[in-house]
């Protein structure tokens, strides 16, 4: 029964970890693009913010879901043995 609380915990931090990388990466490679863009055409710069600020929500919305996966997994652990 130990053992299953150790792989609950460590993919409980793979998951929450692996997810902020992921996260962390799309927002970056996505930022960087708006900037290329609103270089090249900077008259469209209002209409590209407000779809990369969408997006970028939509990125954390899956991370965050990530997380509450991997909380529950911590706290209401559905692989626990009586």
């Amino acid at each position: 029964m130990e053992h299953v609380l150790g792989f609950v915990a460590l993919a409980a931090g793979l998951i929450i970890g692996l997810g902020a990388i992921g996260a962390c990466i799309g927002i970056g490679l996505m930022g960087g693009k708006y900037i290329e863009a609103s270089a090249r055409q900077p008259e469209l710069m209002n209409a590209l913010q407000t779809k990369m600020f969408l997006l970028a929500g939509l990125i954390d919305a899956a991370f965050l879901i990530g997380v509450g996966i991997a909380m529950m997994f911590a706290f209401a652990n559905p692989f626990k043995l009586i």
